[in-house]
Parts: structure tokens; C-alpha cells; sequence
């Protein structure tokens, strides 16, 4: 399984995937541009790539709801994508669950995009995300984030 990557993991901005960009990145190889290049860039400098693990909820929630078709179970996809792109399970805590619940000027009540935006303030991560939402907060200047 994944390792876990808590905020002392590197010196530069690790890029946190939303798990539309985890989604897009694992089926799609269609090129994204900037968003890809930085997790290449991430990857061959060693740099920490994570994924919430609120990501494999919201896969198991679109795929029981019949919003994404796998050839196999959620947990299996989610753990082979895991394993196969090299990324680690950003942490889950305590801290970053009650941050979620006090992020500023935060209207969305998504509980997974709550907790995702939480997880980048709490660690200084880097969001990649397609989530109109995620990128209007980043605008607004509370998360680093990158379209994918």
C-alpha cells in the first residue's frame, strides 16, 4: 500500500492530486499541459506526489452511484493507480478533519472537497484539480493549486 507523507516531506510545494485530477491522470492520456508536466517534473526530482485519502471514498461514492465504470473493484483501482504512478497517501488527521470544518470563505459543503482543500492549507500543498470550485478558492489566495 501507499506510504503516508506527512509535512515534512520535502523543502518544495508537494502537489496534492483531487481526485478528479487522480481519475484524469489514470485514464487519460491526454496531455494537461502544465498540470502533467509538474507531476513529471515531481516525480523525476523525487519530489512527493500525494493523493488524500478521502479520493478512494469518492471513487467508491461514483462508482456505486453508477458516475464511473471500472473493470475492477474501487478499492483494487485505487490501490493499483496508487502503486502504479509512484504516489503516497497524503495524511488524514484529527487536525486537518477539524481545519475542514473552519476553512475560510469556503461555501462548498462537499465534505471530500472540505477535506482536500483542508489537507493542502494544513501542509503547504499544491492542488491539481479540475474542480471549478477548488481553483476559484486558490484564486481567492487560501490553496496553491494548478488546472488539469
Amino acid at each position: 500500500m501507499a506510504t503516508i507523507c506527512r509535512s515534512g516531506c520535502d523543502k518544495v510545494a508537494t502537489l496534492l492530486l483531487d481526485t478528479c485530477a487522480l481519475i484524469f491522470f489514470a485514464t487519460s492520456d491526454e496531455d494537461s499541459g502544465e498540470a502533467r508536466a509538474h507531476v513529471q517534473q515531481a516525480h523525476e526530482t523525487g519530489q512527493a506526489v500525494v493523493v488524500s485519502p478521502i479520493s478512494a471514498w469518492e471513487i467508491g461514492l461514483l462508482v456505486s452511484r453508477g458516475r464511473l465504470d471500472l473493470l475492477m473493484s474501487p478499492l483494487r483501482w485505487f490501490e493499483q493507480v496508487m502503486q502504479r504512478s509512484g504516489l503516497s497517501l497524503a495524511a488524514l488527521t484529527p487536525d486537518v478533519l477539524v481545519a475542514s470544518s473552519f476553512l475560510p470563505g469556503f461555501p462548498h459543503r462537499d465534505p471530500a472537497d472540505r477535506i482536500i482543500a483542508a489537507t493542502a492549507r494544513e501542509y503547504g500543498y499544491r492542488l491539481i484539480t479540475r474542480d471549478r470550485s477548488l481553483l476559484a478558492y486558490a484564486r481567492e489566495g487560501h490553496i496553491q493549486a494548478l488546472a488539469c
